[in-house]
């Protein structure tokens, strides 16, 4: 960014607010469900907030987390939903962190770093909506970027993509739950470059596409001062 410019962050009060929300109708939400989630405990969401905190970070360095060469952020983040910030917890993980790393960075595996990548870079004519969307759907159709935390992952990944470009970040809300979490269901039954993924997951970016632009919360934005800073990252 130049001389002057701002950057829009997250209003992660609001954010923890309507997370709060989907928590204490969690059972009603995953009634509603085709396929059931586990409950959103105090633990996920405390580490999904550090994930959305990091986000924060992020875009207050002016670092485009999606970015090549930057790919060390993403690990960071989904480890922080997994593990939060409580480094005793990231030390018992640390061969489920090793093995996350080794499949991330595995260049033969169609759902890797380089993979997502590359759809990115093909995809950069696309609306902010449909390239959100569409990096959620590599992130989580098989095989899977990360070996857990997918789908949390993924959802902070869009945030990033979308709060970058000024929009508002995607947070599950009591309204949009069974929205979200239905065809993820879907996306994650595809498996990349299948003959059933060329015909669903269009359709499935499609309507995640949707779901972003009608859900964008201005409430969850804040802008940040305007201040001097240096070139990008």
């Amino acid at each position: 960014m130049g001389q002057g410019m701002s950057r829009t962050l997250l209003n992660l009060g609001a954010i923890e607010d309507s997370l709060r929300g989907v928590q204490r109708d969690f059972d009603r939400i995953n009634a509603s469900l085709a396929s059931h989630r586990d409950p959103l405990s105090d633990q996920v969401l405390g580490n999904l907030m550090a994930g959305y905190e990091y986000v924060n970070s992020l875009l207050a360095a002016d670092m485009d987390l999606v970015a090549r060469g930057n790919s060390r952020h993403l690990l960071n983040l989904n480890n922080l939903v997994l593990c939060g910030t409580d480094e005793i917890a990231f030390e018992q993980s640390a061969p489920h962190v090793s093995e996350t790393e080794r499949r991330f960075y595995d260049d033969k595996n169609l759902g890797g770093v380089r993979a997502l990548m590359g759809y990115l870079a093909d995809h950069k004519g696309d609306s902010v909506w449909r390239r959100a969307a569409g990096a959620y759907t590599q992130i989580l159709s098989e095989p899977q970027l990360f070996v857990e935390g997918n789908h949390r992952t993924g959802a902070l990944i869009m945030s990033h993509v979308l709060a970058w470009d000024g929009k508002p970040p995607f947070v599950l809300t009591v309204t949009n739950a069974k929205a979200y979490f239905d065809p993820s269901s879907l996306v994650k039954g595809c498996r990349k470059h299948s003959l059933r993924s060329l015909f669903e997951i269009p359709k499935l970016r499609k309507r995640f596409a949707e779901l972003l632009k009608a859900e964008g919360n201005p409430a969850f934005l804040l802008q940040a001062p305007s201040v001097a800073v240096g070139a990008s990252a």
